[in-house]
């Protein structure tokens, strides 16, 4: 059914509502089992992942655009709802211009175990290369590495307790739902989570600057067969004792006296260096 709505006090919509409340979202999300896709694209991806809609927002003049989506989601069995409003209705209601097509309310998929989702990763092969996030605190750059993990070979990604939440609507967004298509988790208590890495036959790498860090190119010509990439916190790096629970330290080849680099971008640069032959 599609449902116009006239007020931004609907309670209908209350699952849109302060979009911009990073605080607030992150206790309504988890604690109600949601996320927000926001972009037609993103949406896509969603329901191409098997994710569940709980219900659609945008504007009329996307509902030709999205037509195929409610079709595919509908055709399902689910009379999913689609509300539709005006773009000065949408502001109020989000609290910020919908200028991408359209946002979905979804059902939060269940967390698998660590040793599930790396069993399971390439079709069931299982995973070989492994990205594991310490303490990221800005969705931006969760959505980045996860976005250049996918793109460079990675075949899951592990998230610490007090990573920022890979399905935030921000973290999904820059993404481009890449999120939907590499397995992820959380690996709880971190770091002896590396034990549980190392048990599974992974060399645990961490990229960070130590007195024995080894050279990125020096990994990268003899690469493991299963490998761990561990990238810190924006600020800090990684903490002391993921350092020294590592089977290698890793630092980054750079020049011009700069030490360091944007935790995604640095991502990217190991991802590739690092990545396995295509078959």
């Amino acid at each position: 059914m599609t449902v116009r709505i006239e007020s931004a006090d609907d309670p209908r919509v209350v699952e849109y509502t302060g979009l911009t409340d990073v605080a607030l979202r992150r206790r309504i999300e988890p604690e109600h089992g949601i996320y927000l896709a926001e972009s037609s694209n993103v949406i896509r991806r969603a329901v191409e992942a098997g994710h569940q809609v709980r219900s659609f927002l945008m504007a009329p003049r996307w509902l030709d655009s999205m037509a195929d989506v409610i079709e595919e989601v509908r055709a399902g069995g689910a009379d999913v709802p689609v509300y539709v409003a005006p773009e000065d209705l949408l502001r109020q209601i989000t609290g910020f211009h919908l200028h991408r097509g359209a946002i979905a309310s979804m059902n939060r998929p269940p967390l698998l175990s660590v040793e599930e989702v790396l069993a399971g990763a390439r079709g069931g092969e299982g995973a070989r290369r492994v990205l594991v996030l310490e303490d990221i605190v800005d969705h931006t750059n969760v959505g980045a590495a996860i976005r250049s993990a996918a793109a460079l070979g990675v075949d899951a990604v592990l998230v610490t307790p007090r990573c920022s939440d890979p399905l935030y609507r921000r973290a999904v967004r820059v993404s481009m739902g890449t999120v939907f298509q590499l397995p992820w988790t959380r690996i709880d208590p971190w770091p002896a989570g590396i034990d549980v890495l190392r048990s599974l036959g992974f060399t645990v790498a961490a990229l960070a600057l130590s007195d024995d860090s080894v050279s990125l190119d020096e990994l990268a010509a003899s690469p493991p067969e299963k490998l761990a990439l561990v990238l810190g916190t924006e600020g800090d790096g990684l903490s002391h004792r993921t350092v020294v629970s590592a089977d290698v330290v890793v630092r980054i080849p750079m020049d011009h006296g700069v030490d360091s680099l944007n935790v995604a971008a640095a991502g990217a640069v190991a991802f590739y260096a690092t990545r396995l032959p295509t078959p």
